[in-house]
């Protein structure tokens, strides 16, 4: 008889266990230096403007405040931000994604040199964007398409300094994806689109969520990539950031504050609301785990 026969199984051993999950609810106890300092900085650089320009948006009181902002062409170029703001967010929101889903699953020939690409309107100054669509787009377009002083021109300009923020917010979590769990629903027989709507986009909607808010935000305060596309008409194509500009050189500095404080208000609400509904898609996420 073998020694390998007269092996007898023990069917109470047990299988190790595996070691516990860190506990990610713990919280390191805070350092007072670093908080000084994170707070300090804050401060200078973010708190005290953000007072200074909330006290000089009240200069005249509250009612010099609504009625700079309730101004017909204050409320004008404020329904024109916004507006187009939201096409542009929902617009990246899309393409952003489609963007990223391409850098990080497709290979092909150029990919560094698309993939750097994607940075330029971080590094370029947005008056050159400005020219660029003016003299593509332009009254003397070469390719014959006229999008001067018109809203689809503003569109076109804010979506160009706003294309980063998904694709770079969608990146990382595309690259961190476990592509087993879109292999077995292909195996069960998903479709491509049900396996991206069942698996990939809840992974993904966080991500997706915080660059829109983000693009949104940066599209409300540009100013650079649509002074000149623009064309700075009243009530069609002229933006806030424009606005204020000509309440300044009117040497109108408390409505030009005040409706500062208007865009930084949309701006602050709109990115609250996104990283709740950000953070309540994350944790179903993760509890559907």
């Amino acid at each position: 008889m073998t020694a390998a026969a007269t092996v007898r199984r023990d069917d109470t051993t047990q299988v190790p266990s595996l070691p516990p999950r860190p506990d990610r609810s713990r919280r390191v106890p805070a350092r007072p230096l670093g908080i000084g300092l994170v707070g300090l900085w804050l401060s200078v650089i973010v708190l005290l403007p953000l007072a200074a320009l909330t006290v000089t948006s009240f200069g005249e009181g509250w009612s010099g405040f609504w009625a700079a902002v309730t101004a017909p062409a204050a409320m004008e170029s404020l329904w024109v931000t916004v507006l187009v703001a939201v096409v542009v967010a929902l617009v990246n929101a899309v393409m952003g994604t489609l963007v990223a889903w391409v850098l990080v699953r497709d290979e092909f020939r150029g990919k560094r040199l698309v993939n750097a690409l994607i940075d330029l309107p971080f590094a370029l100054p947005t008056i050159v964007a400005s020219i660029v669509l003016l003299s593509l787009y332009g009254p003397d377009s070469p390719v014959h398409v006229h999008l001067n002083a018109t809203r689809p021109g503003l569109v076109v300009a804010l979506a160009f300094v706003t294309l980063p923020f998904v694709v770079r917010s969608v990146q990382p979590v595309l690259i961190e994806a476990d592509r087993e769990v879109e292999e077995a629903a292909a195996s069960l027989g998903a479709s491509n689109w049900t396996t991206f709507r069942r698996v990939v986009l809840p992974t993904l909607a966080p991500a997706v969520i915080s660059g829109t808010g983000l693009a949104f935000a940066r599209a409300i305060g540009e100013y650079g990539s649509v002074v000149l596309i623009g064309g700075n008409i009243p009530r069609h194509t002229q933006v806030a950031s424009q606005y204020i500009q000509e309440q300044i050189e009117i040497d109108r500095p408390v409505n030009a504050a005040a409706v500062s404080v208007a865009l930084l208000a949309i701006a602050f609400v709109t990115l609250l609301v996104l990283r709740v509904l950000a953070g309540r898609s994350q944790r179903r996420e993760e509890e559907s785990a």
